[in-house]
């Protein structure tokens, strides 16, 4: 049996390089296991024909109080999107755009037929709601699902089809908007308050970023843990390693077998397809929002029309968004995209270049109500284990880097003590 440190930290991912981060900055040593061969969990970017393509469609909101505290956004080189969105409706485009940011087109969208005129104030009533108060404030207000939240507010069936159901339905994976009004408000918050933005060398620059502030030899990759023990871990390969304490911080499915949890939470599946293309369908830095509620496709955008880096020069990115895990192969999947694609717009799809298709199964834990403060939860198992991360707690990036600061956090005191 080997011994690595005060701290071993199962996964690699957000939560547990914060995790290893903090401990690092108390002078505690600690040792990250990471089944996989790199860092950043399901926020990892691939260079493929010189295009990056994160594995699955990802943002990151500029307003994550735990982001800005951690990370150097100048050297992440963060490009955002336009405030807004296209939304797809009756064989159109219509922009929806933010009112605050960019009134003319804000008022422009007045006259789109993407709910109604009602409906566009009622947005300026649920922007304002969701900026009072402080984030502890928002998680312990009366609670619903997203979907009876917007109903009370008052918004039209059309508009919650149009709007609400592609974008925070594509945003938590979850198209029958069951996700708690808690994680709705801090998302619509989040997004309120600042950029949504792409590092300009792919979302995986962001835990390259803080695994680089690490000791070297900090993080193992290939090293997949079978189980836990009072004293410390078994690898798959049998190798036995000895620790003070042990952090698993894996994905939830993985952290509850790790824990022997039988109940375990359910998870939302995403599927991504890239295409590459000589000219972009869109030349503005814009998603697009399916709100006709027909074919395969929520969401699409060009990353390369956001941050020029994700496709070589005189090329253009394509990145198409699926919520679940459809049982078509890829092939068919594809096929049934550029059939959606082709419809939206024009023959010239056919020639776009197919480059990958990436389906998540665990993209993010279910959810749906009830969902407490994130910053009450205890991050301690037993005496010397301790979990961060998703597991019986909510995603996003900034509570999943949350989750480890204070875990290791948990782990100081429980050392000392």
């Amino acid at each position: 049996m080997s011994g690595n440190g005060d701290v071993l930290i199962i996964g690699g991912g957000l939560a547990g390089l914060c995790c290893a981060l903090r401990l690092h900055q108390s002078g505690i040593s600690s040792q990250i296991l990471e089944a996989s061969d790199g860092v950043g969990g399901r926020v990892r970017t691939d260079k493929v024909e010189g295009f990056l393509l994160d594995r699955g469609f990802q943002v990151l909101l500029t307003a994550y109080p735990e982001a800005r505290r951690v990370l150097d956004y100048d050297a992440l080189g963060l490009r955002p999107f336009y405030p807004g969105a296209l939304i797809r409706y009756k064989n159109h485009f219509y922009r929806f755009a933010d009112p605050w940011r960019h009134p003319i087109d804000g008022l422009l969208g007045i006259f789109a037929p993407i709910g109604s005129f009602a409906d566009k104030l009622r947005v300026r009533k649920l922007r304002k709601h969701v900026l009072t108060g402080s984030l502890s404030d928002l998680y312990n207000r009366p609670e619903t699902t997203t979907l009876q939240s917007l109903r009370t507010l008052g918004f039209s069936e059309n508009m919650i089809d149009r709007f609400f159901r592609p974008f925070i339905g594509g945003v938590f994976f979850d198209p029958t908007l069951g996700v708690s009004s808690r994680m709705f408000e801090f998302g619509f918050r989040m997004f309120s308050m600042g950029d949504t933005a792409l590092p300009s060398g792919g979302m995986g620059a962001i835990p390259e970023q803080i695994a680089a502030r690490l000791p070297a030899g900090t993080v193992r990759t290939e090293a997949r843990v079978e189980s836990v023990q009072e004293d410390g871990v078994t690898l798959k390969s049998g190798e036995k390693i000895k620790a003070r304490s042990v952090v698993v911080a894996t994905e939830g499915p993985e952290a509850a077998r790790l824990l022997g949890d039988k109940e375990r939470l359910g998870s939302r599946s995403v599927s991504c397809l890239y295409f590459e293309t000589d000219e972009p369908p869109l030349s503005e830095p814009l998603l697009v929002l399916n709100g006709e509620g027909k074919g395969p496709i929520n969401s699409l955008c060009s990353p390369s029309s956001v941050a020029p880096n994700y496709a070589p020069t005189g090329k253009s990115l394509v990145s198409v968004t699926m919520i679940g895990n459809p049982d078509q192969d890829d092939q068919q999947l594809e096929t049934a995209v550029r059939t959606q694609l082709t419809e939206w717009f024009g023959a010239s799809v056919k020639g776009w270049h197919y480059l990958r298709t990436y389906r998540i199964p665990h993209a993010l834990p279910m959810q749906t109500p009830p969902v407490s403060d994130p910053t009450s939860r205890p991050h301690q198992i037993r005496p010397g284990l301790f979990v961060c991360g998703e597991y019986q707690n909510v995603a996003s990036i900034q509570w999943a880097m949350v989750s480890g600061r204070r875990a290791a956090e948990a782990v100081i005191d429980w050392l000392g003590k």
